[in-house]
């Protein structure tokens, strides 16, 4: 027994010293270089492009197996000569030591590269020099994927154990070249340092690399990996670092990597300037804002929470500029998202990041082209399909905002979106010492939107809105509106040419601005003005204790069949319409002169003088007009009223009749008298 044992000791001694003797005389007998011609062609075939390899080849197998090579360089397809190579590599060295591979366990002494550089080229017919790498791999039929998921192995690393003392990439590149939009970017300086790489203990992470000569840096650690690599938890921790402006640190933990991954991650913005980054990246705004000095501030916080099916965003606080909000928002089934979001923001300037205002105005024939689609190109039309697939419930509500000058408070509203139809009920503000009920409707279910708005406006200061929003001193007074509207299209003029519906306008305790209609009855020319008459301090104007607006609008044309203003010495009714997409103004106005005063609320019949107003022009320079065919046609049918105005030796000719020139000239005598001149 004890021989047996000696000699297969001996045998295995044996065996083992000729195995170590062959790992090291097999590099020193065997050229492997003479393989690399041969190594070049299958390279060649399987991606398509020439390769080469500048360098010798060098192998090891003891102590450590490894391999060294440099000048590799795999190159362009046919057609491309911007760059020769797609990749270069200066030199590629790799050492592991051999035995314990056979247990499982991977032992690196080095694995080093340097100069790696990638050029990634579109060319200007939409060609890519990446497109069609290597050869197109034939579609298994269903047998073949069945019975390749029976042999599929489970997930999961097949080591045991890893350690690598050296793992580095140095003097990398990537070169982008965009000869669609003659664009050229390029990362270069690219460093990648892996530090205590093992499945047991963190692993520290070093990458750093310049974007067009500015610095870009990632620094963190990554694990433990754990005995079993793709399954159980992955902590992480890395802070990136951009151009000297951009901070992000993202902390958490990884889970289940190789099957079913799911992530639970905190992440941090530190406070930076978006304007100042996309300049130091050379890119654009992509908006112009009214204020320049917006964009300067953006800072975010949130704990994010997923898989490649849902994610879920809690603890949310994003700052931009002077506006803070807290959110949490959660999606889920990604492809045909299901989201629920609440938001609430402490203020909002919205005119800071409008665009500003173009001081060029087209020319009405220009306007005119346009329109008929002859002055510019057709408008792509937008796809709705993503919005008909989504499921969405959210809630907002704003302490403060402005947008086109006009100031709210306490916005609240609630959004719901199914199958194409978005509600948003309620709709509620506060502004200008009042407060707006709404709820709208949009329709996305057709090619074309269709919308739907309600609204009712309580107690509002109109003159102080006017002036924010647009800037004009028309009216003053309290305002109340209900409305029902409707209208097609996603384009403020198809808007306004499709838009329907009714409702009224009521102005209480409130003045007209501009004009002075009890005037009227004093002179004639010089009321239908309005700036203030020489030597008037102030602009004309008429006081009423109530203004009510009726309409209806149909495609667009707003129309009222009979406004009423009343004040204790005016009673005035008005007819007509206004164009919204012409912006054109065709109405006749008719004031009455009450010779007595009973208060606001007097509404007995009273006889006076009548004095049609026509009020025409546009909403950014109306006009006003006494009506003097109007008068007279008025008053024609009553000859015992004319009589009354006129002298009698004023009669024409033989037949005593009043001609209607004589007629409107005897009136404009008999209105003179009422202060005019």
């Amino acid at each position: 027994m004890g021989k047996v044992i000696r000699w297969s000791a001996f045998v295995v001694g044996g065996l083992a010293v000729l195995f170590l003797t062959a790992l090291i005389l097999i590099p020193l007998f065997v050229d492997i270089n003479q393989y690399k011609p041969e190594i070049e062609k299958q390279v060649a075939e399987a991606t398509g492009r020439p390769f080469r390899l500048g360098g010798d080849l060098k192998l090891s197998l003891f102590p450590w197996a490894g391999i060294s090579l440099s000048g590799l360089r795999l190159g362009n397809p046919v057609g491309f000569k911007e760059e020769k190579d797609f990749i270069s590599v200066r030199s590629f060295e790799v050492r592991v030591k051999l035995l314990p591979l056979l247990f499982k366990d991977i032992q690196v002494k080095r694995l080093v590269m340097d100069s790696p550089k990638i050029v990634l080229i579109r060319t200007k017919d939409g060609r890519t020099n990446w497109g069609g790498l290597g050869k197109t791999v034939k579609s298994k039929g269903p047998s073949e994927e069945r019975a390749g998921k029976e042999k599929a192995p489970p997930a999961g690393l097949p080591i045991k154990a890893l350690a690598v003392e050296e793992f580095s990439i140095t003097g990398g590149s990537v070169i982008w070249i965009d000869q669609v939009k003659d664009d050229r970017k390029e990362i270069r300086d690219f460093t990648l340092r892996l530090e205590d790489v093992s499945l047991t203990r963190p692993i520290r992470l070093h990458i750093s690399a310049k974007l067009d000569d500015r610095p870009i840096s990632v620094r963190g650690t990554v694990g433990p990996i754990g005995k079993e690599p793709g399954r159980g938890i992955l902590p992480l921790a890395v802070v990136l670092k951009a151009f000297e402006t951009l901070e992000v640190k993202l902390e958490g933990k990884l889970v289940d990597l190789a099957a079913g991954p799911r992530f639970d991650l905190a992440l941090v913005v530190s406070p930076f300037s978006p304007r100042r980054l996309l300049s130091d990246l050379g890119q654009p705004l992509p908006l112009q804002t009214a204020d320049p000095g917006a964009l300067e501030k953006l800072a975010l916080s949130a704990h994010l929470r997923g898989s490649p099916r849902a994610l879920s965003l809690s603890e949310g606080v994003l700052e931009l500029d002077q506006s803070h909000m807290t959110f949490e928002a959660e999606a889920k089934d990604l492809h045909k998202p299901d989201v629920r979001f609440w938001l609430k923001l402490d203020q909002m300037d919205l005119d800071r990041y409008l665009p500003p205002p173009s001081e060029e105005k087209p020319s009405p024939q220009r306007a005119g082209k346009e329109e008929k689609g002859g002055g510019r190109p057709a408008k792509k039309k937008m796809d709705y399909t993503p919005l008909r697939r989504m499921v969405l419930d959210g809630t907002v509500d704003i302490g403060k905002f402005k947008v086109h000058g006009a100031k709210m408070q306490d916005l609240h509203f609630k959004v719901l979106a199914k199958d194409g139809l978005i509600r948003m009920d309620p709709l509620r503000l506060k502004l200008y010492q009042g407060g707006l009920n709404a709820k709208a409707l949009v329709d996305l279910r057709e090619e074309t939107p269709r919308s739907r708005l309600s609204l009712d406006l309580k107690d509002v200061q109109s003159g102080l809105l006017l002036r924010d929003v647009a800037q004009k001193d028309l009216i003053e007074g309290v305002m109340n509106a209900r409305m029902d509207l409707a209208s097609e299209g996603d384009e403020a003029e198809r808007i306004k040419r499709t838009l329907n519906g009714k409702g009224e306008l009521l102005f209480l305790d409130g003045a007209i601005k501009g004009i002075d209609l009890a005037g009227m009855f004093r002179n004639v020319k010089e009321t239908f003005t309005l700036s203030p008459s020489a030597g008037t301090a102030e602009r004309p104007r008429t006081d009423f204790a109530e203004l009510h607006v009726p309409f209806i609008l149909t495609n667009g044309l707003f129309q009222t069949p009979g406004a009423a203003l009343k004040s204790p010495l005016l009673r005035v009714r008005a007819n007509g319409k206004a164009h919204l997409a012409e912006k054109t103004l065709d109405f006749r106005v008719e004031p009455k002169f009450v010779a007595t005063l009973k208060g606001q609320g007097d509404t007995m019949e009273r006889t006076g003088l009548m004095v049609p107003v026509l009020v025409g022009g546009t909403f950014d320079s109306p006009t006003f007009a006494p009506d003097l065919k109007g008068i007279v046609k008025g008053m024609i049918p009553k000859p015992s009223a004319v009589e009354k105005l006129l002298p009698l030796p004023e009669k024409s000719g033989k037949t005593g009749k009043i001609s209607p020139e004589e007629q409107i000239k005897g009136l404009m005598k008999r209105l003179v008298p009422f202060g005019g001149k």
